[in-house]
């Protein structure tokens, strides 16, 4: 059986960010980051829809 692999809230951010600051298109981040195309844009959209606090965690930012 194969079990669901969960991501952090900051690989999540990161992810985002290759494609909202760094211009990646979804499918070029995705391969990169070995996900795919489908859940990298469903992060997008999650982070767009909660007007910045999606994936909000214990309050730790990293730099």
């Amino acid at each position: 059986m194969k079990t669901r692999k969960t991501y952090s809230k900051e690989f999540k951010l990161d992810a985002i960010a290759l494609v909202r600051e760094q211009n990646y298109s979804i499918a070029e981040a995705a391969r990169n980051l070995e996900v795919t195309p489908q859940l990298l844009g469903r992060w997008i959209k999650e982070a767009e829809n909660d007007d910045g606090h999606a994936f909000r965690g214990n309050g730790k930012l990293t730099p």
